[in-house]
């Protein structure tokens, strides 16, 4: 599995240009920029909620990464079959 090569926080690489495709269509004049902002906003985001969901203490953003993300990943399958994945 490319997660578990990559490992959690690599995900996002896979995850957003995905997402960002469907979004954005197949141009990579688009994909590119949109993922080069909406990457770091993922992981930032599940940085922060990974801090703030059980304070005192945290959990690691490469949790919080796999969570977000992988409900997204299976989406993305789902929703193209597999086909472009």
């Amino acid at each position: 599995s490319a997660t578990a090569l990559a490992g959690p926080i690599g995900f996002v690489g896979l995850v957003v240009p995905h997402a960002v495709r469907s979004v954005t269509g197949p141009d990579y004049r688009w994909i590119l920029p949109f993922s080069l902002v909406l990457a770091p906003v993922l992981l930032l985001g599940s940085d922060i909620v990974g801090r703030v969901i059980l304070l005192p203490g945290e959990v690691p953003a490469g949790i919080m990464t796999a969570l977000i993300g992988a409900p997204v990943f299976v989406w993305l399958i789902r929703r193209g079959k597999g086909a472009g994945l």
